[in-house]
């Protein structure tokens, strides 16, 4: 290999192990807050809340949420070719379409909250919340002009603190704003008959508050850091001497024509969040359910689940983020031995990752959910026991798509996520109808969804890449590592547990039990790891904190 490619390769994952740390740290602060937000709230709450967000989540995707992905390979293109200038003017060119898209989208999510929330997902309380997030959508869009375009300049560190420093204003004014208004709601609700509707109501809207704050807070940081990086961009300008410049016009087709393929796949992949939603309760509702509990369980669903399903997964989408541009150069490049290279070290580091993650949560499914959010319910935990594996497979699909919008097959994608979407509704409706499974229907499909999403992108990775994808070191390893972790993890809990409740709490056995045996479980994957040859030296030094991780390997004799 040569030494730019090895450069190459270290930059590669070094910007996508900074926004993984990155927006795993973001993960867990959201799960850390989430946890005095559903003891305000309750599940009732959660409904609301993850109503309003899958709403606002869905008009993001379609207004501005491929903004960043499609101005980082447009200016990762540009500044590969050293059109300084052109770059700029997709950058323009991109605030001009946020600020369009963007305001459009708060104005009819502000506008259409009732239509949207009563009428199609029968949560009508649900609008106080959505209301508050509306302006969200325009800061969001802008946002993602700033983070797309230092991404396209090679560095992840802008998004990564901003991203950081986001979660932790969203997680102190959510947990602040959700106590002051659930307590007003209280006080809405006595005069309205309906006192623990709207105390949850208002409560759910406290914590979209967070979301809103914490979104504003991470623009003024990027924008400082634009305007102190702006004399020395225009002086990258200034040497820029190349002729035949792109004009603006130019720019936004091929802006907008990035962004429509991107835009599809996205919306087409997240969209079965609000399927879900709308075929569950309105399903669960003609079957006879009890609308209270309908609302507990789908509460359950988007305020437990999904936001503990969600921290791994966030290794696969800062993958994918930081993917994108460096395949985009490689490629354009015509450097097809980087670009199956990346491909694979990128496969490989999301499931060293996602392997242990998937087993550690099925393993201690119920435990966790007691130890975080102090739920006992069996349902609650099997849930997670369930919908565990899927973790892989998203993680798989979601970095697949942006391989392959690196790789500029940008409708392979949404071809991918519609087939799959298809297979998704009708595979909810037959487990609904025929086997009555309520809310473990969904978590099922959703499982299916990404795993044929999984193989459908990979089929067309290795397709189109001509890439090999080592399957010892990138999946056996891991799973065999993580098949001997999940068996000592759940041995230690079950002793623990046993033995520390003779003399303590059921909570307190618990928790006890949950640390030591999590702690176990790092050190046994890691060890294995090795001892089955998952990781080497190499690949450790590219993990952050590699060196430290390579000295404990040699002082073990793990490594030779």
């Amino acid at each position: 290999m040569t030494t730019r490619n090895k450069r190459s390769d270290t930059k590669f994952l070094m910007q996508g192990s900074i926004l993984a740390m990155a927006s795993i740290i973001s993960r867990i602060v959201g799960l850390i807050y989430r946890v005095p937000l559903t003891a305000t709230i309750g599940k009732t709450g959660n409904d609301y809340y993850g109503t309003a967000y899958e709403i606002y989540n869905i008009i993001l995707l379609i207004s501005s949420y491929s903004i960043p992905l499609a101005v980082s390979k447009l200016v990762s293109a540009r500044m590969a070719k050293g059109h300084v200038k052109d770059a700029n003017k997709v950058l323009h060119g991109a605030l001009l379409f946020a600020f369009i898209t963007g305001g459009s989208a708060s104005l009819i999510v502000f506008f259409g909250a009732e239509f949207f929330t009563g009428s199609l997902l029968k949560t009508p309380l649900s609008a106080i919340a959505l209301k508050v997030l509306a302006p969200t959508l325009l800061v969001v869009a802008i946002l993602g002009v700033f983070r797309g375009f230092f991404q396209g300049l090679g560095t992840m560190i802008p998004s990564a603190i901003s991203q950081i420093g986001e979660q932790i204003v969203n997680a102190i004014v959510s947990v602040v704003a959700a106590n002051i208004l659930f307590s007003y709601g209280k006080k809405v609700g006595g005069v309205l008959g309906n006192v623990k509707g709207y105390a949850a109501a208002y409560g759910a809207a406290g914590g979209t508050l967070g979301t809103s704050t914490g979104a504003a807070f991470a623009l003024i940081f990027v924008l400082f850091i634009f305007f102190a990086f702006k004399k020395v961009f225009k002086k990258m300008m200034q040497k820029d001497k190349h002729r035949n410049s792109e004009g603006y016009n130019e720019i936004m087709s091929t802006l907008i024509m990035t962004i429509i393929p991107v835009l599809l796949s996205t919306t087409v992949y997240n969209i079965s969040s609000i399927i879900d939603q709308g075929i569950f309760k309105n399903f669960a509702l003609y079957q006879g359910h009890d609308a209270a509990a309908i609302s507990e369980s789908w509460g359950v669903f988007t305020g437990q689940y999904k936001v503990l399903i969600n921290v791994p997964l966030a290794i696969a989408s800062a993958m994918a983020a930081s993917t994108v541009p460096s395949l985009t150069a490689a490629f354009n490049s015509n450097d097809s031995a980087l670009v199956k290279k990346q491909i694979n070290m990128a496969n490989r580091f999301v499931m060293v990752i996602a392997f242990p993650c998937c087993v550690g949560m099925m393993v201690l499914a119920s435990p966790i959910m007691q130890l975080l959010f102090n739920d006992t319910e069996k349902s609650s935990g099997l849930m997670l026991m369930i919908g565990g594996c899927s973790i892989i497979f998203y993680s798989l699909s979601t970095l697949s798509n942006g391989i392959l919008q690196g790789l500029d097959k940008m409708t392979i994608p949404v071809k991918n996520a519609l087939i799959a979407l298809f297979a998704h509704v009708g595979f909810l409706f037959l487990l609904m109808e025929v086997f009555d499974l309520h809310i473990y229907a969904v978590i099922i499909a959703n499982a299916f969804y990404a795993l044929l999403m999984c193989f459908l992108n990979q089929s067309a990775v290795l397709k189109y890449s001509g890439a090999r994808i080592d399957i010892k070191k990138v999946f056996l390893a891991p799973l065999e590592a993580s098949a001997l972790m999940g068996v000592i993890v759940y041995l230690v809990y079950r002793l623990l547990y046993g033995f520390v409740s003779l003399n303590a709490s059921s909570n307190i056995a618990n928790f006890v039990a949950c640390i030591v045996s999590i702690i176990a479980g790092v050190i046994v994957y890691f060890v294995s790891m090795l001892l089955f040859k998952g990781v080497d030296e190499e690949t450790l030094m590219k993990f952050p904190g590699g060196a430290k991780l390579c000295s404990i390997a040699y002082s073990l004799h793990l490594l030779r």
